[in-house]
């Protein structure tokens, strides 16, 4: 599969075991700069497991061991010399269920701001706008800014922690199953403000929904027992799959 821009994630005989059990085994995958890349396959295939090695979130938890590679911007985030907090500093990641901080909405998007040593009150606010804007949330909010984040609704709070994310400036934007705690307006936002968001960040999302998965992604993967089945561009894998697996799954025969 060829692509017409720079690859921001390259992907190389990337394995990953839990204890004793095998969740990804040989991936192979270039995910390309600022598109939006969507993993889709049955529960438990692996999607989200494989979008948290691109942060090494996956260290978190307990007994897991990690073999392969995985280059940013050709470095390999794995090398005993990345700062795991810089890197999650670099790519960002968004999870399934809001989870704004207990404070305003101007304290969780400044929160990583402050802990980048940023201080002055004005360039704070300038940053916090700017995220806020950039994540659709602005004209909702601005007259919310010191009001708890825990009042606004589920997907103004799921558009605020994205300008969390965002407001350090990550280069690559993780999403697993952002929109699936929405309703349909919520989701219908987010898949837009995705859109505006490729323009400056490389997205990766997880998704359960095939039809967001055609909707959003420029590129698709379709994962599945660990394995990666098909790698293409979106409109050919919902149109043309290589793989009668990957057509199984997209028509529902199977999954």
């Amino acid at each position: 599969m060829k692509t017409e821009c720079g690859i921001k994630l390259d992907v190389q005989d990337l394995s990953l075991r839990f204890a004793d059990k095998t969740v990804l085994q040989n991936i192979n995958l270039r995910i390309p700069e600022h598109k939006i890349t969507a993993f889709i396959g049955p529960s438990g295939c692996g999607k989200s497991s494989l979008l948290r090695s691109f942060n090494r979130m996956n260290e978190l938890l307990e007994d897991t061991s990690t073999s392969g590679r995985v280059l940013l911007d050709g470095h390999d985030i794995y090398d005993k010399n990345v700062e795991p907090a810089e890197l999650r500093r670099r790519v960002g990641i968004v999870f399934q269920k809001p989870n704004p901080f207990p404070h305003s909405v101007y304290e969780n998007v400044a929160f990583g701001l402050r802990l980048q040593g940023i201080k002055q009150p004005r360039q704070l606010d300038e940053l916090v706008e700017s995220a806020l804007r950039k994540s659709a949330l602005w004209d909702e909010v601005r007259d919310r800014l010191h009001e708890s984040a825990v009042n606004l609704s589920g997907g103004q709070q799921q558009r605020l922690v994205i300008a969390r994310a965002i407001a350090i400036e990550p280069e690559v934007l993780l999403l697993d199953e952002p929109a699936s705690a929405l309703d349909p307006i919520s989701t219908l936002k987010i898949e837009e403000l995705m859109y505006d968001l490729k323009q400056h960040y490389t997205l990766v999302i997880v998704t359960h929904n095939m039809q967001q998965a055609a909707r959003v992604s420029d590129y698709t993967a379709f994962l599945n027992m660990g394995q990666l089945i098909e790698f293409d561009e979106t409109n050919k894998m919902f149109t043309d799959p290589s793989q009668r697996a990957t057509e199984d799954y997209i028509t529902g025969r199977f999954g």
